[in-house]
């Protein structure tokens, strides 16, 4: 199956995916995906296929949204109790006076990369220069390209920046474009591998920006319950280490949820993802936002440096 047919499939089935604990005295969660399930979300998965959330309680509610960047505002409009986001997002959506804060980590490492054909031209940063780069979404991907560039010498204008939507590989492998910013490296890399074209990664990490969580839990500090979150997070920690225990059991619970999960790219995908899961999604790591934070703002790439204490709570404090 051509991989356009196969994400076409997933996502459709994921579009009307509900998880749901057994109807008794639990509190109910509803969970808006940052897309369509995919290995990404595997803590959750495996926290209801195992009953973790029925143990804390909990009735959860998992919606994919129709489109990646609506997650946060539906949770800041009151649209749903916990929205998977990525950090730098966050950052961005703070300085739009959105109420949002993070509240846990589900990938604590970046998978974003700037991605290049490994047989084309671009073989370093500086031959991106008088190029063409592909972009997902405006904003965020759009401001770490630009800090990507300045590191190797290079400024926005020196490339053709196009919004091709979510056409990552096809852009690439057509040659409609030179990179492709925002692509994951657990999925991006292996869809071009599967189609017989190597892809080459450049990691925004490796390229000037400080390293920060991929995936995060973001909630409404004005309308969150602390307690329940913290109710969800045990038990996507539970599933968490279970994985790590049991990677291969985990795969089989997991694309055993959809025929349409259980397919060449999303097992791929497994393989490169679960090490990244976030062994502890409570834990606050002060450093790495205070540092993103402040590299956003020494860039120009927000007007002012917010404290850690808007970007992110530890819901288990007392």
């Amino acid at each position: 199956m051509k991989l356009r047919h196969a994400i076409a499939l997933a996502a459709s089935v994921a579009a009307s995916v509900v998880i749901a604990a057994p109807a008794s005295a639990q509190d109910k969660l509803t969970v808006i995906l940052d897309w369509f399930v995919n290995p990404d979300h595997g803590p959750i998965v495996i926290a209801q296929e195992r009953g973790y959330f029925a143990e804390a309680g909990l009735e959860i509610e998992v919606i994919a949204p129709a489109d990646p960047t609506d997650p946060p505002r539906m949770v800041a409009a009151g649209r749903g109790d916990i929205a998977i986001s990525y950090q730098p997002q966050l950052h961005l959506n703070l300085h739009q006076d959105m109420p949002l804060v993070r509240v846990g980590t589900l990938i604590a490492t970046p998978l974003t990369c700037l991605v290049a054909l490994a047989e084309g031209p671009v073989q370093t940063m500086a031959d991106f220069k008088g190029g063409k780069i592909g972009f997902a979404v405006a904003g965020v991907q759009e401001a770490m390209l630009a800090a990507m560039l300045r590191h190797n010498g290079l400024e926005p204008e020196d490339v053709e920046q196009i919004n091709i939507g979510w056409s990552i590989s096809p852009a690439l492998m057509s040659g409609q474009v030179d990179g492709v910013i925002g692509a994951f490296r657990n999925f991006e890399l292996n869809q071009l591998d599967i189609e017989g074209v190597a892809g080459r990664c450049f990691y925004p990490e490796d390229e000037g920006i400080p390293a920060y969580d991929e995936l995060i839990y973001v909630a409404n500090p004005q309308t969150m319950d602390k307690e329940v979150i913290a109710r969800f997070l045990a038990a996507t920690e539970r599933a968490t280490l279970f994985i790590l225990n049991n990677p291969e059991e985990s795969w089989e619970i997991f694309s055993g949820t959809s025929d349409e999960l259980d397919n060449e790219l999303n097992r791929r995908a497994w393989v490169d993802t679960y090490p990244r899961f976030a062994s502890r999604p409570a834990a606050m790591d002060y450093g790495r936002y205070a540092h993103f934070e402040r590299f956003m703002a020494e860039a120009g790439l927000v007007p002012s440096q917010n404290p850690v204490s808007m970007l992110t709570v530890d819901v288990t404090a007392p």
